[in-house]
């Protein structure tokens, strides 16, 4: 196994363009699914996975051609549903939580779809309730198998009145490409409205979809009998976005972030400026400023503040661990909130070990007291559990004294390109060895 090593305390400096969205690009190269028509995707991350997601769809059938750096062509008019009964296809889609966006277009175009339990981050309970209770609404037949598959069937869907149990972004993602070739009209209530269901809507549109309310959390859908092919771009990943404002803060680097797509960040930079981090907007980019500290806001009553997660335009919970790396070496004590995910925080021992003060109230809840750098985080041999859990290990490693070592960093790979190679254009010292 691969690990990373860190010889940390440098100070970074240089531009650095962020990936195009990974789970903008679940949800987009699924719904190649609906279309027998090239669709052509631009701006595709170089993470393992969105290249699961494809190689699980170049096995049903669909034809991809590379058209150039980060572009390629899709083309789904000979699909092969015999392959959802093979092994091949239940350890490929197992693997990989993005499977479950394969389901919707299925239903919708072909009347049938099947996935194993899929794989992902170990964060706690992932349900996926939503998502069967909505195709059930839209006429659907469903049931789980003993041999592990999630299996649903229809003739053909009925538009229907749906209120989602939750705002869930692939819950509503899901039902939205199920319902685009339904019969009659669907409604769906406390829809997710983030930037990547917005574009995942919008694409839709552009290949003969009717749907309106886009960026609310009321979607009405007409169904049609058929979508065209399309050309779409995909927007940047406002999670490395916000990883790097991180960096760049606990480094004290200065970072320019290029084409961050600054009008579809909402509310991140605002909580970032409001631990005491400095950011100007130019144009489309970010410019973080080298800080020697930075200290976290209050209440206006005085009371210490709390960062939680919360449904779109509220703070995405894939930002929740950064910004609690980010508060150990603030001036100022936080209360994280981690609401949606009960094992998300666990990473913390491994900053506790690190140096870092903080109390880990409960699995949701974390208070971090920052000392304004008077001790320095120090290197450690770690393991990263999850996705944002492994870059955010990743951040303290960079910015702590001596040598750091993060194994598992596969995970890390998950969702960040090529990470290494770009930290070091900035001047971190990191390395991949093999252990």
């Amino acid at each position: 196994m691969s690990s990373f090593k860190i010889i940390g305390g440098n100070r970074l400096k240089g531009e650095i363009i962020p990936q195009g969205a990974k789970n903008e690009a679940l949800q987009i190269i699924s719904a190649t699914l609906l279309s027998a028509d090239p669709i052509t995707i631009h701006n595709i991350p170089d993470i393992n996975d969105v290249n699961k997601l494809i190689e699980l769809l170049q096995s049903l059938g669909v034809q991809v051609e590379d058209i150039g750096q980060e572009s390629k062509r899709f083309t789904a008019s000979d699909i092969d549903l015999d392959y959802l009964s093979t092994e091949d296809f239940n350890q490929k889609a197992g693997t990989l939580r993005g499977s479950i966006m394969i389901l919707g277009p299925l239903l919708a175009r072909f009347g049938t779809g099947r996935i194993p339990q899929p794989g992902g981050d170990k964060i706690g309970r992932r349900r996926l309730d939503t998502h069967f209770i909505g195709f059930e609404r839209l006429g659907a037949k469903f049931n789980y198998n003993s041999d592990g598959f999630y299996n649903v069937q229809a003739e053909k869907l009925q538009g229907a009145y749906i209120l989602l149990d939750e705002a869930s972004v692939t819950g509503t993602a899901n039902l939205v490409m199920a319902a685009v070739m339904a019969n009659g009209t669907t409604t769906l209530f406390n829809a997710a409205c983030e930037p990547y269901v917005q574009q995942l809507c919008e694409m839709l549109v552009s290949m003969g979809a009717k749907i309106s309310g886009i960026g609310s959390n009321l979607l009405t859908i007409e169904g049609v009998t058929s979508l065209s092919g399309t050309e779409h771009r995909m927007l940047p990943d406002m999670i490395e976005i916000g990883s790097f404002i991180g960096l760049a803060a606990l480094t004290q680097s200065a970072i320019t972030i290029k084409d961050a797509g600054v009008n579809h960040l909402g509310i991140i930079p605002e909580v970032f400026r409001r631990m005491g981090i400095e950011l100007e907007v130019s144009g489309d980019d970010i410019i973080v400023p080298a800080q020697d500290s930075y200290e976290i806001e209050t209440f206006i009553d005085g009371s210490i503040m709390t960062i939680a997660d919360a449904p779109w335009p509220g703070f995405t919970p894939d930002l929740l661990s950064v910004a609690l790396v980010v508060a150990t070496q603030a001036k100022g004590t936080v209360l994280i909130h981690q609401k949606m995910f009960e094992s998300r925080l666990f990473f913390v021992d491994k900053l506790i070990d690190m140096g870092a003060q903080i109390i880990l109230c409960d699995p949701h809840r974390a208070t971090v007291i920052g000392l304004d750098r008077k001790y320095p985080l120090r290197g450690i041999q770690m393991s990263s559990p999850d996705i944002r859990a492994g870059v955010s290990l990743l951040i303290a490693a960079l910015s702590a004294e001596g040598t750091s070592y993060i194994s598992n960093i596969e995970q890390i790979h998950r969702g960040y390109q090529r990470i290494d190679e770009r930290l070091r254009a900035l001047g971190a010292d990191i390395e991949v060895v093999n252990s």
